[in-house]
């Protein structure tokens, strides 16, 4: 029988995650500094000497989503069969899936953002931009190398159909708009191939 027992994460870490399950759940001003550290099991000196303000462990939260969920979206594009218009759907596909889960609580991005609208310049605001560029950066390299014409400003447009998606979720709470906005992000990738591609 293995008796070890296995090590506590460290108190930042704890932390981290605590804020994410919370800040996610509730959003961030719903949150109070003393519901993390209770959730986190740390004092609030004990959270002080990690993070200076709030509003640093705001920007820890999206840092430490912003990997994950890029990784998350290119799995579901590179695991997905067809061409690069079918593996574009299937991110928007991979998007209606979490979406019927009960726990799903939309784009963890865009709702900080909109609590924090009125303040541009806040690091959470600067990691959440650089994260959507990121995304569209990757998508529009992804269009190149499938020859399809314009490729940034495809992958533009589709990042506003996925953003305007993740919107639409938190109004109506039905999957089938992403499914629809897939649809559509096909059409437009369909169209951009070049013309002698297409020609019959």
């Amino acid at each position: 029988m293995n008796t070890k027992q296995q090590k506590p994460k460290p108190a930042r870490e704890r932390v981290v995650d605590a804020a994410s399950k919370l800040f996610y759940r509730e959003g961030i001003r719903a949150v109070s500094v003393d519901a993390v550290a209770e959730e986190a099991g740390v004092t609030k000196k004990t959270f002080y000497y990690h993070f200076r303000s709030k509003d640093d462990l705001v920007a820890e939260y999206l840092s430490s989503r912003d990997q994950p969920n890029l990784d998350l979206f290119e799995s579901w594009f590179r695991s997905a069969e067809g061409d690069v218009a079918d593996r574009v759907e299937a991110i928007f596909t991979g998007v209606a899936r979490s979406a019927r889960h009960p726990a799903w609580r939309g784009c963890g991005f865009l709702r900080t953002a909109a609590e924090l609208v009125n303040l541009p310049g806040h690091p959470a605001m600067v990691i959440g931009a650089s994260h959507k560029k990121k995304f569209e950066n990757w998508l529009s390299g992804e269009l190149a190398e499938s020859g399809i014409d314009n490729p940034a400003a495809i992958a533009r447009q589709i990042v506003v159909l996925l953003d305007g998606v993740f919107s639409t979720l938190l109004v109506h709470r039905d999957a089938d708009y992403a499914e629809a906005a897939g649809q559509a992000a096909r059409t437009l990738i369909h169209s951009s191939y070049p013309t002698q591609s297409t020609a019959a």
